[in-house]
């Protein structure tokens, strides 16, 4: 066993209370009753369990097993024992709702609730996966104010409300996906979801469940500055 100085470990009052009793004596200090688990200490475990939750949500959602082993770097094998694994890892299943997103930000997942969003829902092209790169910050589930997005490019004239067109009234509005809005320099851009959001316009909706994509350090400072205190979260508790 290797031995350490007690004045580079022990905090200098603690140290000075157990000179009290044990000046020059050699101690063992025995680990505490909340010894933590296998890869708790690193985050490792907790990644791994992310990982394999996706796994299983995007095979539900349709990927192949050969898809999955390209995408995670994994053996065909390895992919087959996630998904078809017994134990509780406090599995998810993703929908494309607002009422999803908010139970995977509550549990610290909403990169991996968009990643899903992308690649099963809206089949995005990959030059727009740029949405899941590491550097990202996500900020949502807000309730957002569409007055703020850029219209370049949308459409929102006319009275007509399509039958297929989002109802965001009541319960309802839990069961439909919420807008991805990237932050850029100052402005609110909606890459993606621009029918959805042309639809909202049409119905005069002032507000809606959004998830905000931060790209620079710069961006994520003056969103803060401006809108970090004054959105309001969806049901985070």
């Amino acid at each position: 066993m290797k031995y350490e100085n007690a004045g580079e470990v022990i905090p200098e009052k603690l140290l000075k209370e157990i000179q009290k009793y044990a000046a020059g004596k050699l101690l063992y200090i025995p680990i505490g009753k909340e010894k933590k688990g296998w890869g708790e200490t690193t985050g490792y475990r907790d990644r791994l369990q992310k990982r394999n939750r996706m796994i299983r949500n995007k095979y539900a959602g349709g990927m192949t097993v050969s898809e999955l082993a390209d995408e995670y770097f994994l053996s065909l094998d390895s992919i087959k024992k996630i998904i078809y694994s017994k134990k509780n890892d406090g599995h998810m299943t993703y929908a494309p709702t607002v009422r999803s997103a908010v139970e995977y930000t509550n549990i610290g997942m909403l990169e991996e609730w968009i990643q899903c969003f992308l690649q099963l829902t809206l089949k995005t092209d990959p030059v727009l996966y740029d949405f899941m790169e590491e550097k990202n910050v996500y900020f949502g589930v807000v309730k957002f104010p569409l007055r703020l997005v850029q219209l370049d490019g949308i459409e929102v004239w006319g009275n007509a409300i399509g039958a297929d067109e989002p109802d965001e009234t009541g319960d309802h509005a839990a069961d439909l996906p919420p807008l991805l809005i990237q932050y850029e320099e100052g402005k609110f851009y909606c890459i993606e979801q621009k029918d959805m959001l042309a639809a909202l316009k049409r119905r005069k909706v002032n507000a809606y469940p959004t998830v905000i994509v931060l790209k620079e350090t710069a961006d994520y400072k003056r969103f803060m500055k401006h809108y970090g205190n004054v959105l309001f979260f969806i049901d985070r508790t």
